[in-house]
């Protein structure tokens, strides 16, 4: 059973939907779950202003797009970068050490959806693709 709190997280729906104004955009398929999420960004050289997206998925992919769009307009844009390289690192790892900037993150994954961890990171993957990472 999801927690409330997931299903808290996931329900913010200030950032859904896409505006057709982007700096970057990216579309990302998960080939496990078949979650899909698309993402507009606007961004400069050194800071992300704003991420928007829309989801064909689970709750876990809803909740990290949710909590990611929240946060990401605080973030400057050389070190999330750096921050997605190493998130990539953590999955194939499967070493829960998130950086700080995405520690929220665990809280979506526990000892029930720690196997769905590719629907929690699926956003982070897109922003990835998005600026060409990896």
């Amino acid at each position: 059973m999801i927690d409330t709190k997931i299903i808290n997280i996931a329900s913010n729906t200030k950032f859904v939907g896409l505006k057709n104004d982007f700096t970057h955009k990216s579309s990302l398929k998960n080939s496990l779950c078949g979650d899909l999420i698309k993402v507009e960004i606007i961004a400069n050289k050194s800071k992300i202003k704003s991420m928007r997206y829309e989801t064909e998925s689970c709750i876990l992919c809803e909740a990290s797009a949710s909590l990611l769009a929240n946060k990401i307009k605080k973030f400057n844009l050389k070190d999330l970068l750096n921050d997605l390289k190493s998130l990539q690192k953590i999955k194939k790892s499967n070493n829960l050490d998130f950086p700080l900037k995405f520690i929220e993150l665990k809280q979506l994954l526990n000892e029930k959806t720690i196997k769905r961890i590719d629907c929690v990171t699926l956003p982070m993957e897109a922003l990835s693709k998005a600026f060409k990472i990896g």
